[in-house]
């Protein structure tokens, strides 16, 4: 896996610092930590936000900000950013060389879905996140291909969620915002009008749906009347011409209706743009939770099979997540992509042989501990 935090010796740092990093100490500027991974390294004082050192001892030359005693910094490129606390941490929250940068909104959510990957925290970190991401987006390079917009559940930041999608809009023109929300907020018109008076149309909404039936979608997110409330704020959204997608993560509480879904899914929400059948993730509450999850995908590629070519032969653009080639029937191998973030995708030492590697979008880094007992490497 990436290395994405790390913590060494804070001096003269105070509430939290944004700043891109460089060794190069021609590129400083008043934005930019310098890395110091030599000793012996002259340090300048000037033209610069601070200084990230590996050094052991640091000897103030003026009032420099720095954090010393880092274990390392080769995870760090020059142009990544990264956030500086005052209790030392650093943790890298955009990477220059990866199309896979997401920004947290917050850990607070209205949903407490069985499977969730990140469960949700219930404190107050809306302020500070927000205030570290209007430092952050004005120093995102403006050719950035995609950027995410995840948490918890981001509509819960209020008007500062229609802040941070404007701010976005105006520094990143070009580049492709995929915000993650169970859209449950957009059930209030308001909402969803706000939204489309932003008219970035390089703005996606990833909305998930588990079930055509509302029981069994409540009961999967422990949320009631949350069925109702995301169809009818994907509706409003659609108003409004956002642009939408559908995503389905694929488990035992999912796969008994997953045709049906399709099916719902094609009548009732014909607008959206994307539909992802996703893969389980075994981190988060699907750990506690995995005997009323865990079900083989080997075992559904029928259920998925048909779900997938229904709505492909309806003419909507289908895709399937988080599943490795070989527990797939061949003929849906086109709807497969590599889509888990470079930071945490990883493959079985049966994978490396494989001659489909390349294609093949493997594991989680923590699905190898729980998989398909079908893993076979293809041999031609």
């Amino acid at each position: 896996m990436v290395t994405l935090r790390t913590k060494g010796k804070p001096i003269n740092i105070e509430g939290h610092l944004v700043g891109k990093v460089s060794r190069d100490i021609e590129a400083l500027n008043e934005h930019t930590f310098l890395l110091v991974d030599n000793v012996e390294q002259d340090i300048p004082t000037t033209k610069l936000l601070g200084v990230l050192t590996t050094q052991q001892e640091y000897k103030l030359k003026n009032d420099e900000k720095v954090v010393f005693k880092i274990p390392s910094l080769q995870h760090l490129e020059n142009g990544d950013i990264v956030s500086v606390g005052n209790d030392g941490n650093i943790n890298t929250l955009y990477r220059i060389n990866s199309n896979h940068n997401t920004l947290l909104a917050t850990e607070r959510c209205n949903s407490n879905c069985l499977m969730c990957s990140q469960p949700p925290r219930d404190r107050n970190d809306i302020p500070i996140l927000h205030e570290i991401h209007k430092q952050l987006i004005p120093l995102i390079p403006k050719d950035c291909i995609e950027l995410g917009v995840s948490g918890g559940e981001p509509t819960l930041m209020g008007e500062l969620f229609f802040s941070l999608m404007e701010q976005l809009k105006v520094e990143l023109p070009n580049t492709e915002i995929h915000v993650l929300t169970n859209g449950r907020s957009f059930a209030w018109n308001h909402m969803a009008e706000k939204l489309g008076q932003i008219n970035n149309r390089r703005l996606m909404l990833g909305i998930p749906i588990y079930s055509d039936y509302y029981q069994v979608h409540d009961y999967i997110v422990q949320a009631k009347n949350a069925f109702y409330q995301t169809i009818l704020g994907l509706h409003n959204l659609s108003r409004y011409n956002q642009r939408l997608e559908v995503r389905i993560v694929l488990h035992k509480q999912s796969i008994p209706r997953l045709t049906k879904l399709a099916k719902y899914i094609y009548k009732n929400l014909p607008f959206v743009e994307h539909v992802a059948f996703m893969g389980l993730e075994y981190i988060g509450y699907t750990r506690k939770n995995i005997d009323k999850l865990w079900i083989d995908p080997y075992d559904y590629q029928e259920e998925l099979s048909e779900s997938v070519e229904y709505l492909a032969s309806q003419g909507m653009h289908v895709s399937i997540y988080n599943t490795p080639l070989c527990v797939l029937p061949e003929r849906i191998w086109k709807y497969a992509r590599k889509s888990i973030s470079d930071w945490k995708n990883d493959y079985l030492p049966e994978c490396k042989n494989c001659t489909k590697l390349n294609n093949c979008g493997g594991f989680f880094t923590w699905n190898l501990k729980k998989h398909s007992e079908h893993i076979r490497p293809f041999t031609t």
